[in-house]
């Protein structure tokens, strides 16, 4: 479940692909062809321990587009943009910064719009779908396509009540009689500090860029 910054709480199994929800765009094709025209692209980010900016600016690079902290995008006129990226980080069942991205969304009826959650889990594990659910409407789903990136757990940049946030929800895992799997690999996992991150999860996200 979502319950923890820049995370969603780890469960076990290997990294893969994620299902897509109904209503959602998840893509999964390796990045190929030649002479696709690039979009006009802006990557705006919402960023607490640096999960969620390294990814963003991964993809800026990679898709040779813009990269902006959500508090500058916010100053910003976006409207020159054909395509805008929003990232933000997992936080208590919700994407952090997801609400300004949003509002805008109907006004943005003219651009490819995507948007991307930041997480602590492995890629494959099964709260990632449901969560990513309650995030959207229906009718946003139909307008967004949504993605989700592995990041990890870093408690030496974490801000001091979010970090005993998660050593209570740490200690409370620990302390639970008959674990299951996941909840015994979640246990190992955030007892500690951990990075999960990786480029090849934003091939994805520049796939729908590429696509007209």
């Amino acid at each position: 479940m979502l319950n923890s910054p820049e995370s969603l709480a780890p469960s076990g199994g290997p990294a893969s692909r994620v299902r897509p929800f109904e209503g959602a765009v998840f893509h999964r094709r390796e990045i190929g062809g030649k002479g696709e025209k690039p979009v006009k692209a802006v990557v705006v980010y919402c960023s607490q321990t640096g999960f969620t900016k390294r990814y963003a600016q991964w993809i800026a690079e990679a898709a040779g587009a813009d990269c902006l902290a959500l508090p500058e995008a916010k100053k910003r006129d976006l409207s020159g943009y054909e395509a805008v990226v929003f990232g933000g980080w997992a936080c208590a069942g919700g994407i952090k910064g997801i609400g300004w991205f949003k509002r805008n969304v109907e006004k943005w009826g003219d651009k490819k719009l995507a948007a991307f959650c930041v997480g602590a889990s492995p890629i494959d594990s099964p709260d990632i779908e449901p969560a990513l659910r309650r995030n959207f409407t229906d009718v946003e789903r139909q307008r967004v396509s949504v993605f989700y990136c592995p990041g990890g757990l870093d408690y030496e940049r974490m801000p001091a009540p979010s970090k005993l946030a998660m050593k209570l929800f740490a200690k409370a895992v620990q302390s639970k009689k008959d674990k299951t799997q996941g909840e015994e690999v979640m246990a190992r996992m955030i007892c500690a500090s951990y990075d999960i991150s990786g480029k090849q999860y934003i091939a994805p996200i520049l796939q729908y860029l590429k696509n007209a």
